[in-house]
């Protein structure tokens, strides 16, 4: 069951980091939010590419929710550092809540599709 697990959540990271930055990035441009509303001065360099979505966001959460679904004791386990991920993406401005929320988004719809491709395929084929 590991095995499946972590094979699952390889597919969800991917999956989700394919729709998230070769897909969503390039159609929709978004910028990082301003310094100004950045409550502390710990604003590191930030990427000049397109805020939305979340593609550390997306990623964590796809690789999480593909594992949960196969063995949510694991799930469970990786979602401390998923959650501290999201976190760590809006404290440095990086991004808006809403843009790290639309990643989570993404990283659970790829998560259902990885795990539901198999029978997909079987009952097209």
């Amino acid at each position: 069951m590991e095995r499946r697990a972590a094979v699952g959540g390889v597919t969800g990271m991917f999956t989700a980091q394919l729709i998230a930055n070769a897909v969503c990035k390039q159609r929709y441009e978004r910028r990082r939010p301003p310094v100004e509303m950045i409550p502390h001065d710990e604003v590191e360099d930030r990427p000049d590419s397109s805020s939305f979505p979340s593609g550390h966001t997306a990623a964590a959460v796809g690789f999480t929710a593909a594992v949960a679904l196969t063995s949510p004791w694991l799930g469970t386990a990786a979602s401390v550092p998923t959650v501290m991920v999201a976190l760590e993406r809006v404290h440095p401005g990086a991004h808006c809540p809403s843009v790290v929320v639309v990643g989570a988004a993404i990283g659970v719809g790829s998560a259902v599709l990885v795990h539901h491709a198999p029978r997909l395929l079987r009952a097209l084929s």
